[in-house]
């Protein structure tokens, strides 16, 4: 066992995390949730694992840590996770971008029928004791396009072409060739986005938070969309104008919205998205499985195994991009 101590830091309170005793087993691990927690240690360590910890926690731990090569972040998000120092420097930083993926598209293929079926009508009816007969939507032969596809997108690609779903993707990177990825029919460049919007019945957002990216779904993007258009978030609140999707769902100018992430988190009391009825709020909990921790701890540790094996690392994040 390696002397050099794996620092695992956590939001104040947050204990639950699975499989410490097969962590203790390949490393000598110190675990807080402060910076005095890690004084003693940091100065050797070589690898921290941000489980849920602040961004002002991990930079401090940084600023302490002279020998570290490696950052973990748990989160597939890096709001908690990017800083100057760290930016600049040499130190590798990976993420969890991926572990999530499955569940995150399974909800996108929910909410596309939530919509396409009208479930909220149906369960107002129920509950009013109400018998009455509506047409509902197929979503076969629909289109639904993925606004940053990356993991995340190509889960919800998967699932909406098994449902005879057309999919466009929209990516900051536009390959050449579609290089084996027969799921999207045709991937747009950021200069397409309004193109590929005004042919979307559902628009998927999955896209990470970085300057380039805050409020890039805004007036000119709904104005374009169609009547009947969704738009699903899945990726970071901010990447949307929450004062222009207010606008475009509260003027019926789009079908509806289907949301898992906010600009504010919780979702302060009063807020319009409550009593919309075109809106389905989801609490940023739509990748919350019974095992998604497990999960998360499962990726570091096959992480961990390739670092001590002198591997390539899964996930790393490019720092001056920001995902």
């Amino acid at each position: 066992m390696n002397d050099s101590p794996l620092l695992v830091l956590t939001a104040p309170g947050d204990k639950h995390i699975p499989s410490l005793a097969e962590l203790r087993r390949i490393s000598t691990i110190v675990i807080g949730d402060s910076l005095s927690d890690f004084e003693s240690t940091a100065g050797n360590a070589e690898i921290i694992l941000n489980w849920s910890a602040s961004l002002a926690l991990l930079r401090d731990v940084f600023l302490l840590s002279e020998r570290l090569r490696w950052i973990h972040s748990r989160s597939a998000g890096l709001e908690q996770a990017l800083f100057p120092e760290l930016i600049e420097s040499e130190v590798v930083l990976t993420n969890g971008s991926g572990v999530f993926s499955p569940s995150l598209g399974e909800f996108a293929i929910a909410a596309i029928l939530h919509f396409a079926k009208d479930f909220r009508r149906m369960i107002r009816n129920q509950q009013a004791g109400v018998w009455e007969q509506f047409d509902v939507t197929m979503i076969a032969g629909q289109t639904v396009g993925i606004v940053g596809y990356g993991s995340i997108g190509h889960a919800v690609a998967v699932r909406a072409r098994a449902l005879e779903m057309k999919v466009l993707g929209l990516r900051r990177h536009v390959p050449q060739e579609r290089q084996g990825d027969l799921l999207i029919e045709h991937c747009f460049g950021p200069e397409r986005c309004l193109e590929m919007l005004s042919q979307c019945d559902y628009v998927v957002v999955t896209l990470p938070l970085t300057k380039d990216t805050r409020g890039l779904i805004a007036d000119a993007e709904f104005s374009v969309m169609k009547k009947n258009a969704v738009i699903i978030n899945l990726g970071r609140g901010p990447t949307i104008d929450e004062r222009a999707m207010i606008k475009a769902l509260s003027e019926h100018r789009i079908r509806g919205a289907a949301l898992d992430v906010f600009d504010q988190e919780p979702l302060p009391l009063g807020h319009s998205f409550y009593s919309l009825e075109n809106v389905l709020l989801s609490p940023h909990c739509a990748d919350h499985t019974p095992d998604w921790l497990e999960n998360s701890m499962r990726f570091f540790i096959s992480q961990l195994d390739r670092f001590k094996r002198g591997d390539a690392l899964l996930n790393v994040v490019d720092k001056t991009l920001g995902y």
